[in-house]
Order: structure tokens, then C-alpha cells, then sequence
């Protein structure tokens, strides 16, 4: 199976459409109640309300996921039953299949209780009709692609005695989300030169996003907060929040974290945690949301 554990959860929402293809009569016997095995439409409906719930056990790389929602409507023509169900729910992965399945078991279902009545049934389409959600549905399109750097806060990394994992991999999460990388610079844990730095990103260089690791916790020579909190002009706690939160579910020190979020200028800065698994957490919690955030600095509406 796919692994997912690193995604968040989001609303999901999937439509799936199957068409079970019938004599004109057994739309007349179906509309006057006469079919022999009794009404197939609500039989249908619940065979697929219960295949939707069940794909994991059908389907076998599909992850058993909370099915919060099923919706099955029917539309009966002159020559076809027409089965559309929707899918919702608020996870990990989509509905796709689970709308799909449900679907083709509901066309299953209908050709089970008409066989009898007409030997041309067939079911002539099996569709995905629509889907969305997770993250893919927040990604951000720019015209010009945002201009960032990163930063490492490490006096032990800065005096060579230890290499960075944890900048590396912001330099590959933001390059990877169509940020252009301007520079990624290893500094000391000293205030006056993280203020500085950071000061001149937005100020002289002015880019669109700073990312820092490291210098976010509770030892002596954490400063990187108190650094960001000094330059920024309007913090953004809740960017820091998610990151958090997503972190605690992962290792509970994720609580220990201090980091700051918010704008300069025209600049967005984040302090993610100094660790590379800390790091890449928090990449995972909030890319590619958090790059709306550019457009509304810029001037965008929400």
C-alpha cells in the first residue's frame, strides 16, 4: 500500500456515475412496481451505500478509510437506469474508488434484480464524474515563481563541526512547490545577525519567503524567535500552530517548539524546528497551503 501517514486530513468529495443499459419494457415494469424480485431501486441504493463502505475489502491496495457520507441517486430513461453516487469525507486520500465501487455495485445490483425480466441488460459505462479535495485542490499557480531562501541557525553547524540535513531539505521541499531558491546560508546562533540577515532578505533583497530551521527550542542559545519577533511587523501564529499540531500527533516534543511565523514588508519568514524529521513534518503540514499567503501579502484577496 501506498503510504500516507505524512498527509493531513481534508474534506474529500468524489462522484462516480454507472450506466445499466435496459429494454423500454423493463423501464415499464420498474416504474409500475412489477419487477419479480420487488422495487430494485432502493435495493441498489443500499448495496451501494454498503460497497462504498466496504471497498477497502475489495479493492486490494485501497486504504480502509471513514466514509462520512453516501448519496445514491437513480435516473431512469427510456432504454437506461442511470446510478450516480457521491462520495464525502475528511481524511487522508480521496473517494474516487469508493464512489466507483459504489457505483458499479449499484449497477450490479439493478442487473441481478432485472435478468430475469430482460436478457439484453448491460452495463455500458463505469465513470468518474468528478472529484475533489486534498491537497492538490490548494495548490498555488503563479505567473512568476516566488523567490525564497533559507536559513540555518546552528552554531555548530556554522563552525563545521556537524553537517545540515535539515536546510537541505527545505531547499528541496521549496524547489519542489516552484519556489525559486535565491540562497541558503548557514549562520550562527547570535540575534543581531539572524535580525540582520532577515532584515536584508526582505528589505534590500526583497524576496517573497524565508524559511529558518533550527534555533526554535528551549536552550540557552535558541534565539531565532526572539530574533523574527524583533524584525516582522505582523506575526502569523497560526501557520506555526499547524506545524505544531501536525508535529504533535508525530512526537510529542513537537510541543517544545517556539518558532514565529509572519510578514515583513512583503515577506513571509517561518522558523521551523531545527531537526530534520521536526523539519519535514512541519513541510508536510503546511506546503502548498501556506504559499497563498504570499498572494495575499502581494495584495491578493483570501
Amino acid at each position: 500500500m501506498f503510504d500516507i501517514s505524512s498527509k493531513t486530513n481534508s474534506a474529500r468529495c468524489a462522484t462516480a456515475v454507472s450506466i445499466l443499459s435496459v429494454s423500454p419494457a423493463t423501464i415499464d415494469l420498474i416504474k409500475d412496481g412489477k419487477i419479480p424480485k420487488g422495487d430494485p431501486l432502493p435495493v441498489a441504493r443500499v448495496a451501494a451505500i454498503q460497497a462504498a463502505k466496504d471497498t477497502s475489502r475489495i479493492i486490494p491496495f485501497c486504504h480502509p478509510i471513514p466514509v462520512e457520507w453516501v448519496e445514491v441517486a437513480f435516473e431512469l430513461s427510456d432504454s437506461s437506469v442511470k446510478s450516480t453516487v457521491t462520495v464525502k469525507n475528511t481524511y487522508k486520500t480521496g473517494v474516487e474508488v469508493e464512489a466507483m465501487t459504489a457505483a458499479s455495485v449499484a449497477a450490479l445490483t439493478l442487473y441481478d434484480m432485472l435478468k430475469m425480466v430482460d436478457e439484453h441488460l448491460l452495463i455500458s459505462e463505469i465513470r468518474l464524474e468528478s472529484k475533489k479535495g486534498g491537497k492538490s485542490a490548494w495548490k498555488e499557480k503563479f505567473t512568476v515563481p516566488p523567490r525564497g531562501a533559507v536559513v540555518v541557525m546552528s552554531d555548530t553547524i556554522a563552525a563545521g563541526k556537524k553537517s545540515d540535513t535539515a536546510g537541505l531539505a527545505i531547499v528541496d521541499r521549496l524547489k519542489k512547490d516552484g519556489v525559486e531558491v535565491i540562497d541558503y546560508r548557514i549562520i550562527p546562533d547570535e540575534p543581531e545577525q539572524i535580525a540582520s540577515r532577515f532584515s536584508k532578505y526582505s528589505d534590500a533583497d526583497q524576496l517573497d519567503l524565508v524559511i529558518t530551521t533550527g534555533g526554535t527550542g528551549l536552550s540557552p542559545r535558541d534565539f531565532t524567535p526572539e530574533a523574527t519577533a524583533e524584525i516582522l511587523d505582523r506575526e502569523a501564529p497560526g501557520i506555526i500552530q499547524a506545524a505544531i499540531a501536525y508535529g504533535n500527533e508525530r512526537t510529542p516534543r513537537a510541543m517544545l517548539g517556539r518558532g514565529k511565523a509572519g510578514a515583513r514588508g512583503k515577506t513571509l519568514i517561518i522558523n521551523l524546528p531545527g531537526s530534520r524529521k521536526g523539519t519535514e513534518e512541519s513541510l508536510d503540514a503546511l506546503f502548498p497551503s501556506v504559499l497563498h499567503a504570499l498572494k495575499m501579502i502581494a495584495g491578493g484577496g483570501h
